[in-house]
């Protein structure tokens, strides 16, 4: 795998770490992280960051039964559940692995030799994978929020440059673009978004709704 060089902003992964990002970005981080030690490193920091901020936060007020409650809460018993270990399967890190299940991805044809998989929808966005052919244009368009866009096989190209494995794009409503897949290989992505897109061309826009970008 060639270096990374497209990473997640510092911001986006102080939330991370806070707990503070829906789960489509979520996902996205989480992957990011797992394929990259520079943003592994960077959200360690932040984690001890976190941990001494709660250290010498000052003391607040609490309810009289607080502690009748804690205690009363710690005689139930509770059966220990192993921490998940989300491991990588082939292009896909652990934990996208982890959200695909043992079926693996279920492709939706959207043309052009297009495929989508949607993983998750909710009010915090949507996350799906894209894969698109050598050599393929994604329709122009620009966004109404905020997009991530992880490559996990393959690269594209647009005009902010080039973006190969384990590159994250962020783009927002200030960037039109059309991406670009690599030669040789489909480019297989996660992507991300908080809010539809906004394409150009009538035909995309007519067929969003039903491909639900």
């Amino acid at each position: 795998m060639t270096a990374i060089s497209h990473h997640v902003p510092d911001g986006m992964i102080a939330a991370y770490a806070a707990g503070t990002l829906g789960y489509p970005f979520e996902l996205v981080v989480a992957a990011h992280v797992s394929m990259c030690d520079e943003c592994r490193a960077l959200l360690a920091a932040h984690e001890a960051a976190g941990g001494v901020v709660l250290e010498v936060a000052a003391a607040a007020p609490v309810s009289g039964d607080l502690k009748a409650r804690t205690l009363a809460a710690l005689d139930r018993p509770v059966r220990a559940e192993p921490r998940p270990v989300h491991r990588r399967s082939g292009i896909y890190p652990g934990p996208v692995a982890a959200a695909l299940g043992a079926a693996g991805p279920r492709w939706q044809t959207m043309g052009g030799g297009v495929r989508q998989c949607i993983l998750h929808e909710g009010t915090a966005g949507s996350v799906r994978l894209l894969s698109i052919p050598p050599e393929q244009a994604v329709p122009e368009h620009s966004h109404g929020g905020t997009e991530l866009t992880l490559v996990l096989q393959g690269s594209f190209d647009d005009e902010t440059g080039r973006f190969g494995v384990g590159d994250l794009e962020v783009a927002d409503g200030s960037l039109e673009h059309t991406p670009v897949a690599g030669a040789g290989m489909p480019c297989i992505c996660l992507a991300a978004t908080d809010a539809p897109l906004r394409f150009r061309a009538w035909l995309p826009r007519l067929v969003q709704r039903y491909f639900r970008i």
